[in-house]
């Protein structure tokens, strides 16, 4: 297995980093990516069989876990709660629990507040140039997420600086600074959501929180903690990575000149082609042998996604953004247990929104050349400025 060096947050890395995802792929399935002293793959068949094998998880090994600095103690604690770090059997009945809450239906009945919101951003968009992150693919998400949760619309500023913040313990290169930045930011989410947890558990309303309050699973309820947890989870999940996605969508159909086409189509395309997330991580639970490489309990293995997703096993022409490719499936949201919850409703914000955006700006362009900004694993742009 070869041994690559490249830094994330190297900027040539950050606005690029798809050849490198090449260089790799070109040594075989699995490479060591010296940097974060890591196996990785971009393989997507590997990714697949990662991804779905019980074997492999999320849930760190109890003789890997590493003592908790005490200054990130607030941050996981909540994390200790998310069903997104644990396997079955508390993955089984926490994700069960949240199913019976966010139910498809549920998700598609937001279809109509989406586009008339998507109307009402265009509407508020300001002559000349402006950033559509900051007019649009910010607002959109955490609106919409806000309204499903049943959270005040007018806190949305609070919920996109905490979960900026928050998120910054999963980037590459974090410091001090980010770390006490994320645990502010933790505190003050904690602490609003359990005032409104407890308001909602005397007051009912028609809204997701009040629904998780309720489901119910074989007699057994939320915590208030796992309710806490599962709400900051959706409020971020559900909006942080759709901000990328729409940017980086809008970007790649104003540099090609193409047209969105069939919005299913497109969207998938969108979430191929230059998604925001890019890598994830599985824990080895048992010795495993995969593609000729062997895995010891207590392993770590990098899966990245976006190579996964321009794996010319699986595509033709990988790196050409073509809103027109019969869809397949892809890494963008995961697969297996961990299988994001939140897909359909990314699905249906980006399948609703862009036909309209496109639509009414048909001379929507860029002003620039955008940038993206250093916060790998994901991928999005710092700003994206446009011209109506």
């Amino acid at each position: 297995m070869i041994t690559l060096h490249q830094s994330p947050t190297e900027p040539g890395f950050v606005q690029n980093p798809y050849p490198f995802y090449e260089t790799a792929r070109a040594h075989g399935p699995f490479f060591r990516w010296a940097d974060y002293d890591l196996v990785c793959t971009g393989n997507a068949a590997a990714v697949n069989a990662i991804f779905r094998d019980r074997r492999f998880g999320r849930e760190v090994p109890p003789e890997k876990a590493l003592p908790i600095p005490a200054h990130l103690a607030p941050f996981y604690a909540v994390e200790a709660h998310s069903m997104l770090e644990l396997e079955p059997p508390r993955h089984t009945r926490l994700r069960s629990l949240v199913l019976r809450a966010f139910t498809s239906r549920r998700i598609e009945g937001l279809r109509p507040e989406v586009e008339t919101l998507t109307h009402q951003l265009i509407d508020a968009f300001p002559a000349g140039p402006f950033d559509l992150l900051e007019t649009f693919a910010q607002k959109l998400p955490v609106i919409i997420i806000a309204r499903l949760l049943g959270v005040p619309e007018e806190m949305a500023p609070d919920l996109l600086r905490w979960s900026n913040a928050m998120v910054g313990m999963y980037m590459a290169g974090r410091d001090r600074a980010r770390e006490d930045r994320a645990i502010a930011a933790t505190e003050a989410f904690v602490a609003f959501m359990r005032g409104y947890v407890e308001a909602r558990r005397g007051d009912p309303r028609d809204d997701l929180i009040t629904s998780l309050i309720q489901a119910e699973e074989a007699g057994e309820r939320l915590t208030t903690d796992e309710l806490i947890t599962t709400c900051i989870l959706l409020l971020n999940a559900g909006h942080e990575a759709t901000v990328h996605t729409i940017g980086n969508g809008v970007k790649a159909l104003l540099e090609t000149g193409q047209p969105l086409g069939d919005p299913e189509r497109g969207t998938e395309e969108i979430l191929r082609h230059d998604p925001a997330l890019h890598m994830f991580t599985r824990w080895a639970y048992e010795d495993i042998e995969v593609m000729g490489v062997q895995f010891h309990r207590g392993d770590q293995v990098g899966l990245l996604l976006a190579a996964a997703n321009r794996d010319p096993g699986v595509w033709d022409d990988p790196a050409r953004f073509d809103p027109t490719r019969v869809p397949k499936p892809i890494a963008s949201f995961g697969a297996g247990l961990h299988f994001c919850v939140g897909a359909p409703l990314a699905r249906l914000e980006l399948q609703a929104a862009l036909p309209i955006l496109m639509d009414r700006l048909p001379g929507l362009r860029l002003e620039g050349q955008p940038d993206y900004a250093d916060v790998y694993h994901f991928h999005g742009l710092k700003r994206l400025m446009v011209r109506a």
